[in-house]
């Protein structure tokens, strides 16, 4: 594995870092533009305020676990500097993109731009020691955990997007997302790391209510509150299936650091049943979206090939060969990641596209960077799997 730890090395390191330190870094108003063509051309200047806490958190990542080069803390620190002077609305909730000198453009009804902003305060706190972000990064886990125990909290009162009261269901992308950002808060909180065990205990457990061994399948939405699944309804039996691999990951991740076997199953069935469902047998690649019952899917991108979905099930297969040894999770992370090296990555400008079609052929014009790519799927998969494969090779030579 020693040469497959060399390959992903290089990915990182060569060929995605320095395309995001070429083009993205905004040396006038700071943070990053996250709109970039092929070639690292910015074709919109607005800023996603995801990207701005993305950034800084996989820029403090691989200074804290990959190389400790000052150019990654500089990025890091100016996006999350960036995200606290011009992204926060006086209600304490984040926008969720901005022009490029900060003024406000859109606010979503979720609280993903906090999540990240979370992380970074965190990543960037363990790598510098400065309190203030650790601070930073207490306040908003607090305040985004109490909105998700309790949504009446929510400062930001707007008319919710669908009818509750003719059918009221909840998403597996919230106790998700708070699952990632507790195990790091625990890393870099270690005065409450008993709380956030307890929080990620309780998330664990909300996850599971998505999850439908009859059907095979975690359910992007359920009823409340019931936890049923709503079959007479296509938008409620679509599965992304890389959503359901990326949390298998996060459970495999936590189960590990518990040496909670029964976990551990568990995210191996996770895992096992999404692969099954998304993977495309005729071309190859990971589908974007399936019906649950093989009805068509509404979402005209459905049979699309996107970046990310890949990146998790290359994470969560190695994670999964590694630590059961079973020899067809190396398969899987052989046959995925041969597809997306070969398909995504482009050594001729740098980064990885972000769209395919189902036939594995970039869309056109391709893109690198946009509001919800930037970098952060493709480093994060590269910087993990470099992470696993080093103690594997120390564990085998």
């Amino acid at each position: 594995m020693k040469d497959v730890y060399n390959k992903f090395k290089s990915e990182l390191l060569d060929f995605c870092v320095p395309f995001w330190l070429k083009h993205s870094i905004d040396e006038i108003n700071g943070g990053i533009y996250n709109c970039l063509d092929r070639e690292g051309r910015i074709y919109s200047e607005d800023k996603s305020v995801w990207m701005q806490g993305r950034a800084g958190w996989m820029f403090a990542y691989i200074y804290n676990h990959i190389e400790k080069k000052d150019i990654y803390l500089t990025i890091s620190k100016s996006c999350i500097d960036f995200a606290a002077k011009h992204c926060i609305d006086s209600d304490g909730r984040m926008f969720f993109t901005v022009t490029k000198d900060g003024l406000p453009l859109r606010k979503r009804r979720y609280w993903f731009s906090e999540t990240f902003y979370i992380m970074a305060n965190a990543e960037f706190y363990m790598a510098t020691k400065d309190a203030e972000y650790l601070k930073t990064a207490k306040k908003y886990f607090d305040f985004v955990y109490g909105m998700y125990i309790d949504p009446k909290t929510d400062p930001y009162k707007i008319t919710p997007k669908s009818c509750a009261e003719t059918r009221n269901t909840k998403t597996l992308a919230n106790p998700m997302i708070l699952l990632n950002v507790a195990s790091i808060m625990r890393e870099a909180d270690v005065e409450r790391y008993s709380y956030y065990d307890d929080v990620i205990t309780s998330l664990i457990e909300d996850i599971r209510l998505f999850y439908k061994p009859e059907y095979k399948a975690m359910f992007e939405n359920v009823s409340v509150p019931d936890n049923s699944v709503i079959l007479n309804s296509a938008p409620c039996r679509v599965i992304n299936p890389g959503h359901d691999i990326e949390c298998a990951w996060f459970l495999l991740e936590e189960a590990i650091k518990r040496n909670d076997s029964e976990l551990i199953s568990f995210a191996k069935e996770v895992f096992d049943n999404a692969f099954e469902l998304g993977w495309d047998k005729e071309y190859g690649g990971i589908l974007y979206f399936k019906d649950v019952l093989g009805f068509p899917v509404e979402a005209y991108e459905h049979d699309m090939k996107l970046w990310w979905p890949h990146n998790e099930a290359i994470i969560a297969a190695l994670m999964l060969y590694i630590n059961t040894g079973e020899q067809k999770y190396k398969e899987i992370f052989a046959e995925v990641s041969n597809y997306a090296f070969e398909h995504f990555s482009d050594h001729k400008y740098g980064e990885w596209f972000g769209y395919l079609r189902r036939d594995g052929l970039p869309t056109e014009p391709a893109c690198k960077g946009h509001t919800y790519k930037g970098p952060f799927h493709v480093m994060r998969m590269l910087s993990k799997c470099m992470q696993l494969l080093e103690k594997h090779l120390e564990k085998t030579y």
